[in-house]
């Protein structure tokens, strides 16, 4: 079969970028709250794909809502490649100033970008005089790009979906009206170029002074020409995409034209394999919201045919041969070449063993497992007495040795070891005793949007959950072995625990009452109140997600599974830490943070305030504090009082000013006795 796909199919740029900058996001930022706003693409695959991520499609109108359901996490709002309307960029704006946990990742595609700079700087001069303007877009009103672009004109708008209401708009009354005013045209990126250029030239004919704007996106343009090529050659067209995607359809509505058996394939399985027959040319284009996996799954399909013209011819010719397949068969090694070894069964046929026979494990270093002479042990999978072979297989011999193995560890819940070879999209691949054994995703023991490789190359404890024995084929749990080591370590944790024990643990997470810490494997909470002498109004003031701090244990509940924690220490404490460092009649230097009518609050260390009484601000009488002093100034004061009970101290600048006085007076009386003896 002749498959032509055209080489401009599938993601455009644009789509490319908003769809890798949202897998990107769920890789970097897997804490946070990711939303796009309305969906990504027009494809319901991928936007599904995305759903069971987490990453789901919502409206301007619900971003405040998330922020508000979601205080203390990161929300990030992506917009995608079709853009947004100026109200929706002005009201993320201003939520992002009220609110520091909002991130707006912009995906709009630059061609979509470079029309809504046009539409803003040609009306501009128009904002106060919108009348004396028309702005025409060419393109589906009800499209969110179409929509963005008319929001961007400071002037009037029309919008034409089709180049029959250009012409039937140009006759009009309201028309006339714009002969000899501005007129600017623009087109929606994927619009048909064809019909574009019909409309352009309704309104040249009408408008001379029209100034047009070519913004088809050159992708677009690309598409659509290949596709009418291909469709031409083809005796049958696929079109790959998304039933709600706009340049989707056009490209089948360009493909009918031009080959009456098009089929619109939304996923692979729709493909007709009733319609495909051998050695006939079939075509193949995508829409710019098409991954590419999905049309590599399409040309599989495509392909099938001649795949089972193929294993038809194979089947008969192996029909008529001598087989003796399912022997087991006992053979020494005669030779050991790059790829397989050669083995002497005895028989009149050389035993071939394959590489790929001999074990699983695609780490294994065959060539080295064995020499020449050695006994090696297989089963015969296929005997072809023409050409003098048969093929072995030592790894069933192997497998059905081992599969005993495996259903004993099922039956009494033994625990086995082995080694991850393979990733799927849906699970990973452990090799246990040679055997293939398949984990899925979700117990795998990684969250739900870790990348699966993670666990590529590594050896895992895990216990058999089901087995098929007509099939041979096992399932197994990692996560189930995990939860009854971590089991074990709870029920050891808890019957060491003990009020007042230290331990050191990590910041797991924030409420707005306390701090969740880790202990190993065990949660542990510090209430607001035990993170500060002080108070504050959240745990982030103190602590951050990630730090490791120190705790001690207040109090704890066995059975409930709840532990309380404390932080804050006497040595953290602010009075103690005050008055270890000062005494009465000390002399320090205060910052002023408040005042009142009858004295000013002086801070002496973080934590730790002090009264000037007005009477103490200076050596005469003052009707207010604001007269000598203001906020944040610094002063030297002296501590003329410490009341441990009540934790208050007095201070005075007066006392200070006294003492120098008193120190000048006795410096001059010292002065005037020296001058008279």
């Amino acid at each position: 079969m002749r498959i032509l796909e055209a080489k401009h199919a599938g993601f455009c740029p644009g789509v490319r970028r908003a769809v890798d900058t949202v897998y990107r996001l769920l890789t970097e930022s897997p804490d946070a709250v990711i939303v796009t706003l309305g969906e990504l693409i027009h494809n319901p695959i991928v936007t599904g794909e995305l759903a069971e991520r987490g990453v789901v499609s919502v409206t301007d109108a619900d971003i405040p809502a998330l922020l508000q359901t979601h205080p203390d996490r990161e929300v990030i709002a992506v917009i995608r490649a079709h853009g947004m309307t100026l109200e929706t960029e002005t009201m993320l704006a201003d939520l992002g100033r009220l609110h520091a946990n909002l991130r707006v990742v912009d995906c709009t595609c630059p061609f979509v970008k470079n029309i809504h700079k046009i539409a803003e700087e040609e009306s501009a001069p128009y904002a106060d005089a919108p009348d004396e303007a028309l702005g025409i877009i060419f393109g589906d009103p009800n499209h969110p790009e179409v929509k963005g672009i008319d929001s961007r004109f400071s002037c009037r708008t029309k919008i034409f979906a089709t180049a029959a209401e250009t012409e039937a708009w140009c006759s009009t009354e309201e028309a006339q009206k714009y002969r000899k005013k501005r007129v600017i045209y623009v087109s929606q990126t994927t619009q048909k170029l064809a019909e574009c250029k019909i409309s352009q030239k309704f309104i040249e004919k009408l408008y001379t002074n029209a100034k047009i704007f070519d913004t088809i996106c050159n992708v677009t343009e690309n598409r659509q020409t290949e596709t009418e090529r291909i469709a031409g050659e083809a005796d049958i067209m696929f079109v790959i995409g998304g039933r709600g995607s706009s340049n989707t359809q056009k490209l089948y509505d360009i493909c009918r034209q031009h080959c009456e058996r098009t089929c619109f394939v939304e996923r692979p399985s729709d493909v007709p394999r009733d319609l495909l027959r051998p050695h006939m040319c079939a075509g193949i284009t995508a829409g710019a919201s098409t991954p590419d996996s999905i049309i590599q799954e399409v040309k599989k399909l495509m392909s099938e045919i001649e795949i089972m013209e193929e294993n038809f011819a194979q089947m008969l010719d192996e029909s008529f041969k001598t087989l003796n397949t399912g022997d087991v068969v006992k053979g020494v090694i005669t030779s050991i070449s790059a790829n397989e070894i050669h083995v002497d069964i005895g028989s009149k046929v050389t035993g071939i063993l394959s590489f790929n026979d001999v074990t699983d494990d695609p780490t294994a270093d065959v060539a080295n497992m064995f020499k020449v002479g050695d006994e090696v042990e297989a089963i015969a999978v296929r005997v072809s007495d023409i050409d003098g072979v048969a093929t072995l297989s030592k790894k069933k011999v192997d497998n059905a040795n081992n599969w005993n193995e495996i259903v004993a560890a099922h039956a009494d819940g033994t625990v086995l070891q082995g080694k991850v070879v393979d990733c799927l999209e849906k699970g990973v691949i452990v090799l246990i005793k040679g055997l293939r054994v398949f984990v899925p995703a979700s117990h795998t023991g990684l969250p739900r949007e870790a990348d699966l490789k993670e666990l590529q190359g590594t050896v895992q404890n895990v216990k058999i959950i089901d087995i098929n024995e007509q099939r041979r084929r096992a399932v197994a749990s990692i996560r189930e072995v995990l939860r009854a080591e971590r089991k074990e370590k709870e029920a050891a944790f808890w019957a060491e625990m003990e009020a007042g024990k230290e331990f050191d643990g990590v910041v797991k997470s924030f409420m707005p009452y306390g701090a969740f810490v880790d202990l190993g494997g065990v949660d542990g909470m510090v209430h607001t109140s035990e993170l500060a002498w002080g108070r504050i109004k959240h745990p982030s003031e103190v602590v951050s997600i990630g730090e490791t701090i120190h705790v001690y244990v207040k109090d704890f509940d066995a059975e409930a599974k709840r532990i309380s924690l404390g932080y804050k220490t006497d040595a953290m404490n602010p009075w103690k830490i005050f008055t270890d460092k000062y005494q009465v009649d000390d002399v320090a230097t205060v910052k002023i943070v408040n005042m009142l009518p009858f004295g000013a609050f002086a801070e002496i260390i973080p934590g730790v305030d002090g009264l000037i009484h007005i009477s103490q601000i200076a050596n005469k009488r003052i009707n207010n504090p604001a007269d000598v002093l203001e906020k944040g100034q610094e002063v030297d004061v002296k501590i003329v009082g410490i009341d441990d009970e009540n934790q208050k101290v007095s201070l005075s600048i007066r006392a200070l000013l006294a003492d120098e006085a008193a120190a000048e007076e006795a410096e001059i009386a010292l002065e005037a006795g020296i001058d008279a003896e």
